[in-house]
Order: structure tokens, then C-alpha cells, then sequence
């Protein structure tokens, strides 16, 4: 008699241990099978968000079938089924379970119908459910997907999920989807004003589009609040617009520092005005191109160190080609400055030509490493990996390029032949192989330039064309040969080119920014750094 007693409390123990498990599930299907009476896209949406509210995360099967369009009814005994075509006929899984129920002709069942804004319901719905998810990206994830969509009904999770959410910066965004949801409920007059002030210090532009509407439904002391937390926001993105704005100077004055320091020290050293410097770009790019071309068809895995290998090979074939240019033709010409620019001018014609004949005109497309892919954020400040990596690209290839300038031989015979040519060649100084060597050291590194540039913009013959006008511009602002101004030259225009494009437009912003240079040039003609030598003072 006692062992039967114990073994009919340990059925009913087990039975009570069981049967809440049971009875949620029986629960979630009662719930399920209203899809099969409703009659319009409205009773759908009361059902998905029923069973939302249950915060169990079985129903994502059935909501994210539902989403895809892949929930039907079956005609014969109204039971929903997750459905997935199999030939003619269709397989029917348990909503969920996800285990086949069986199979059933297309007639015999029928499609639950989604429109948008379902689908927008639905995807709400989800995000609540991942509140309670172990990863916090997840939960960080939901709390943003709740703050751009409130509604009355999320309150409630979210202050079950504010309670046990231990991670302070996941808390803070649950708190304020909390708000914005109480914003759009029948709450008291002092929960909505403390759920302004919580959104009015979120300052970025979702909480600023969340306060305008606010602002349009409210009266009365929350309208009051809204107004002046809409006027803190937009002073606090004005700001940020501003720094936006210099970041984007910034990375174009990486960009023109790139494509006009190569310049700077063939027009210094050689007095040369080489229209045909674009082009060195351009062939930077395409070898940029070719590299990725055969790393796709023969060595895939290679394909995130592509532009390491392009870098030594762009800057090769665009060097070789500067020297071939500066012997063949310019070395014949100096001392005659429209000769020389009439014939490099020629040259960047027949470069352009020649790529048109090799890879077609059309653009090429070249792509981003994984790691140059994708942005972050800094408060509002959206920074994109490519930019940031030419940047700091640039900033190295103007350190090298300063040491060798000031702590090698050959940099400073370069150096005394800028100075003082005759002075130079009197002194034993090979002038015609100094002229020779620094045209294609400036050329090559407008090859490495072309590099960088074919993760921003479109490789086509064209290319070059687009940053020598810009490329000049800096060298003579900053001071013809010099490494420091062709820096501060760069990044100053980049910067003011971009505070003026919003009020001005991209090319009159550049026409301002012409006029400006000449205007500076007339009070500085050697611009912000000049240099000096006696033959560049005479």
C-alpha cells in the first residue's frame, strides 16, 4: 500500500511538473488556429500580435512562415500547417514543432494572405520575443526595432525585460523603447512627460522624428516638453553635422592627398606640368583590377589581401611607365613649358585610348576587402572603413615619402636639384637620372593612389580625369614642392569643398573654391609653404 501511494504522488508530481508545458502549447495552438477565421488583414494582425504577447519564442516558426507567406489552412479541417512546395503538391509541417504532418495538393489547402504592413506587424512581433534572448546584440536589436515602432502593448515586456536586463547600455535602450512606447499610450500626463525627457536625451534623429509626431498629437505640458527637447536635439545634430561634415573633408582631402603628392614632387623638382599624371592613377587602378581578376579565378581565398598585392604592382607598372614617358618625351622638352604640357596632354590621350582598346569603356568593377567593408558609428558620426583606411594610407605614404625626402641620398639630391639645379650639377649630382627617377617616383605613387581610389570610385578610363585639376589646385595652394603644404593644401580644400557643397552644389562649390585659390594666390604666389633656394628666389 505505501509503494503504490508513492508511486501515484510521483505520477501526479511528474503530471503537475508536465502538464503547464502542455496546457502553453495547447494555449499556443488554440491561438494559431484563429489564422484560420480570420477574415481580413486586420484579424491577422490581432492574432500575431496575441501571440506575441504570450513571450514564447515557439511562435517564431508559425510568424516568420507567416512573413515568408508560407502559412496555410488546410479546407478539410481548418488546421494550420507551415507549407513548403514539393512539385505538384505541397508538405505540410507542424506550425510548432516543425515536423511533417504530411503532404496536400495546392487545392486542398489555402494561403494566409500578408501585405506590408502585416509584415512590418510581424517583424514587431519578433523583436519583442528576442528580449528575453541570451545574446545581447539580439535584445540590442529588438529595443531599436520597439523604439522605431511603438505601441501600447510593449509595455509591458519591456519592463518585464528592464528588470532583469543586467547590462547597463542594453537597459538604457530598453528603458527608452519603454518611452517612446508610453509616448503613444493612454498613460498619465507625468509618464509621458518623463518619457520626453528620457527620448530628449537620446539626441539622434530617430528620436527627433519620434518627438515631431509627439509633438503634432500632443497639448498642453507634453507638447511644451516635446518642442523644447526637439530644439535641444537639433542644436545637439547641428553639431554633429558640422563634425560629419569635417570627416568628410577630411577623407576627400585623403583622397586629393593621394592623387596630387606625386605631383607635387615632379612639378617641384622638374618644373614640369604633367597632364598625363591622372593617368598613372587610372593604371593603378586597372592593375588593381587584373590583380583581382586572377586572384577570383585561380587563388578565391586570396581575395582579402588583393590590394596588398596590387599595392608593389601598381606602384611598378605606373613607375615604369613615368619613366618611359620622361625619357621618350619630356626630357626633350624642358625649359619649354607649353611643349611639355601640349605633348604629356597628347600622352594621357594615348594612355586613355589604350586602356579603352584593352578592358572596353565601360566601368570595371573592383571590390572591398571584407575588412574595408561596412561603417560604424561614433555618437552620430557615421564612418566608413574604406574612408578610414585611405586615410590612414595616405598619412603612410606621406611618411615614407617624407624620409625619403630627408634621411636618404637620393632624397637629397633631390632636394639640391629643387634648390639649385646648376649649383647641383656642378657638385657631380646626375640631374638628367635625378629628373628621371623622381618622374617615376612620382608616377608610381600615383599608381598606389589608384589603388585607393578604386574602393571609392568607378575604375574606368576616365578616372585620373576627375583629380588632376584638383591635384594642381593643391599643389600650388600649398607651395610648389613641398611636402607639408601639399598635406595642409589637401585636407584644407577637401574640408572647405565640403562645407560648401550644401549651400553651393558640388561643381559651383568647386568654382568658389577656384576663385578663392586665385585670390590667395595673388597675395602668396608660392603659396602657403614656399621654398628656398636661390634658383626657386630668383
Amino acid at each position: 500500500m505505501i509503494l503504490t501511494r508513492a508511486i501515484g504522488l510521483t505520477l501526479l508530481l511528474l503530471l503537475g511538473m508536465l502538464s503547464p508545458s502542455n496546457a502553453a502549447e495547447a494555449d499556443l495552438r488554440a491561438i494559431i488556429a484563429k489564422f484560420a477565421t480570420a477574415s481580413n488583414f486586420s484579424a491577422t494582425e490581432a492574432v500575431v500580435r496575441e501571440l506575441a504577447a504570450t513571450g514564447d519564442t515557439a511562435v517564431e516558426r508559425p510568424l516568420g512562415a507567416l512573413a515568408e507567406g508560407d502559412l496555410y489552412v488546410r479546407k478539410a479541417d481548418s488546421l494550420v500547417f507551415i507549407g513548403k512546395a514539393a512539385g505538384g503538391s505541397v508538405e505540410l509541417l507542424d506550425p510548432l514543432s516543425g515536423e511533417k504532418s504530411g503532404d496536400a495538393a495546392k487545392s486542398e489547402i489555402t494561403k494566409i494572405k500578408v501585405n506590408n504592413t502585416l509584415r512590418r506587424a510581424i517583424r514587431d512581433a519578433l523583436g519583442t520575443l528576442t528580449l528575453g534572448a541570451k545574446d545581447p546584440a539580439a535584445r540590442i536589436a529588438a529595443a531599436d526595432t520597439m523604439f522605431r515602432t511603438p505601441d501600447a502593448t510593449n509595455i509591458e515586456p519591456l519592463d518585464a525585460a528592464v528588470a532583469s536586463e543586467t547590462v547597463a547600455s542594453v537597459k538604457a535602450l530598453l528603458e527608452q523603447a519603454r518611452a517612446a512606447s508610453v509616448l503613444v499610450s493612454d498613460r498619465s500626463e507625468s509618464d509621458k512627460l518623463a518619457a520626453v525627457a528620457l527620448i530628449g536625451g537620446r539626441g539622434d534623429r530617430n528620436a527627433l522624428s519620434l518627438l515631431t509626431a509627439v509633438e503634432a498629437n500632443s497639448e498642453g505640458a507634453v507638447k511644451d516638453a516635446a518642442t523644447a527637447a526637439i530644439a535641444n536635439i537639433n542644436s545637439t545634430l547641428a553639431l554633429w553635422d558640422a563634425g560629419q561634415n569635417i570627416w568628410y573633408g577630411i577623407s576627400l582631402g585623403s583622397v586629393l592627398l593621394l592623387a596630387a603628392i606625386g605631383l607635387a614632387i615632379t612639378f617641384g623638382v622638374m618644373g614640369v606640368i604633367n597632364m598625363a599624371h591622372g593617368e598613372m592613377v587610372m593604371l593603378g587602378a586597372y592593375t588593381t583590377f587584373v590583380v583581382q581578376e586572377v586572384i577570383r579565378t585561380s587563388f578565391p581565398g586570396l581575395f582579402d589581401w588583393s590590394l596588398v598585392i596590387a599595392l608593389p604592382l601598381a606602384f611598378s607598372v605606373a613607375a615604369f611607365v613615368g619613366l618611359l614617358i620622361e625619357r621618350g618625351v619630356i626630357r626633350f622638352l624642358y625649359g619649354r613649358p607649353l611643349e611639355t604640357l601640349l605633348a604629356t596632354w597628347g600622352v594621357s590621350l594615348i594612355l586613355q585610348q589604350a586602356v579603352r582598346t584593352i578592358f572596353g569603356p565601360t566601368n570595371q568593377e573592383v571590390g572591398n576587402p571584407s575588412w574595408m567593408s561596412g561603417s560604424f558609428y561614433i555618437g552620430q558620426l557615421a564612418v566608413t572603413w574604406n574612408r578610414l583606411w585611405i586615410l590612414v594610407f595616405a598619412l603612410g605614404v606621406f611618411a615614407v615619402l617624407l624620409y625619403v625626402m630627408k634621411r636618404t641620398p637620393w632624397g637629397l639630391q633631390m632636394r639640391a636639384v629643387t634648390a639649385n639645379r646648376r649649383m647641383a650639377a656642378s657638385m657631380g649630382i646626375r640631374t638628367p637620372w635625378v629628373d628621371a627617377l623622381t618622374f617615376a617616383l612620382g608616377s608610381g605613387i600615383a599608381g598606389i593612389a589608384g589603388v585607393a581610389l578604386s574602393q571609392i570610385d568607378n575604375v574606368s578610363p576616365n578616372l585620373g580625369r576627375g583629380y588632376i585639376i584638383d591635384s594642381f589646385m593643391v599643389v600650388v595652394f600649398g607651395g610648389v614642392g613641398n611636402l607639408w603644404g601639399t598635406l595642409v593644401g589637401a585636407f584644407s580644400l577637401g574640408i572647405v569643398n565640403k562645407f560648401l557643397e550644401p549651400y553651393a552644389g558640388a561643381v559651383l562649390g568647386k568654382i568658389v573654391v577656384l576663385v578663392l585659390i586665385i585670390l590667395f594666390i595673388q597675395k602668396r604666389p608660392r603659396g602657403l609653404f614656399a621654398l628656398k633656394g636661390r634658383s626657386v628666389e630668383a
